[in-house]
């Protein structure tokens, strides 16, 4: 069968398959830990996000007979009650045109490592992982133009910030994605960041611990460093290390974040009083001065991330410096091939 064809023919299965009457399913052990939303996205290839969402979101999907929020995460042996469903109906396919060839050819470009279950990318300064309030531009978006023949698209495996750079996991089938995920639960899965602070850390390697919770402040949000049993307060812990100074004005730092708390490097740097440079929320030290050449931009680089692939062996993927981290380096006399010491540090 002809590549077309076989597209073609995967459109009409999944069509198909949709529920025309309510049906009650049990998850299976493939299926144990998924995310509501990701399990009907699995079962039913080419649901429309706005569909999955708006089927939860008015209680006409049940699990075990009680409503289901978007995020729960679904157990071996449950029962889902399942609607009647529809998909959008798909354009013929082809070849991609207009803004879906540039999307994939744009993803192409920032491949770092991409196998038939796994995809890293090289996300760039600047660009958001997922949508949000005037957000139109995102690599969520953007792998829709990566469906495979049977409708599957890529899931994100993890999040970074919008203005940090480097490394981004993504899986392409949905037996990568349960399994990826289950490693950054259980914390099997290792990442490595570089930042450029304020200041030289004092020790020159070491561990920082706090709680962390989200405070609102008009329309803003950030991370502030809480106490422990503070209503939503998490712990997070941070490995830190100095690789290379710049005349004690600045430091070049390895880090390693144990857990994945929202802003955690960014919060922790400025905690200890060594933020990293460019950060808009988080650096607030008086009449500090950028040095001449350094651009004003978050000098943060998810660098590094290994973890066990989903069928064997080892991811391994490293990240180079954007171009402004890359000017800096420069600028500051930084060899970005030293020794990194944070490799010695622990897991836990």
């Amino acid at each position: 069968m002809k590549p077309l064809e076989e597209k073609v023919r995967a459109l009409v299965d999944a069509l198909e398959s949709l529920p025309t009457a309510v049906q009650t399913v049990t998850v299976t052990g493939d299926e144990n830990d998924m995310r509501v939303d990701r399990f009907l996205e699995a079962r039913f290839p080419g649901l429309s996000f706005s569909h999955i969402q708006r089927v939860i979101r008015k209680g006409e999907l049940r699990v075990n007979g009680r409503r289901a929020d978007s995020k729960d995460r679904l157990k071996a042996g449950q029962a889902v009650r399942i609607p009647p469903l529809r998909v959008d109906t798909p354009k013929a396919p082809g070849e991609l045109t207009g803004k879906g060839a540039d999307d994939l050819a744009f993803l192409k470009s920032i491949t770092l490592y991409e196998d038939d279950d796994v995809l890293v990318l090289n996300k760039p300064f600047g660009l958001a992982v997922q949508g949000g309030s005037g957000t139109t531009r995102h690599v969520d978006g953007m792998l829709e133009v990566m469906r495979d023949r049977h409708g599957q698209r890529p899931r994100l495996v993890h999040r970074i910030d919008k203005d940090t750079a480097g490394c981004l996991l993504v899986a392409k089938t949905r037996f990568a994605a349960s399994t990826l995920a289950k490693s950054f639960r259980s914390r099997d899965a290792r990442k490595v960041y570089w930042a450029l602070v304020a200041g030289v850390p004092r020790p020159h390697q070491g561990r920082i611990s706090t709680y962390l919770a989200k405070e609102e402040v008009e329309r803003d949000s950030f991370m502030r460093v809480a106490k422990h049993g503070e209503e939503g307060a998490s712990h997070a812990i941070t490995y830190y290390a100095v690789v290379e100074t710049a005349a004690q004005k600045l430091a070049w730092i390895s880090l390693k974040p144990v857990t994945g708390r929202t802003h955690q490097l960014r919060a922790h740097c400025a905690h200890i009083k060594h933020p990293i440079v460019g950060d808009p929320k988080y650096f607030s030290i008086e009449n500090w001065q950028l040095p001449g050449g350094v651009q004003n931009r978050l000098h943060l680089l998810a660098r590094r991330i290994a973890l066990p692939h989903p069928r064997g062996g080892m991811i391994d993927v490293s990240a180079p410096l954007p171009p402004h981290m890359q000017q800096s380096w420069n600028l500051l006399g930084l060899d970005a091939d030293r020794y990194d010491p944070i490799v010695e540090a622990p897991e836990k």
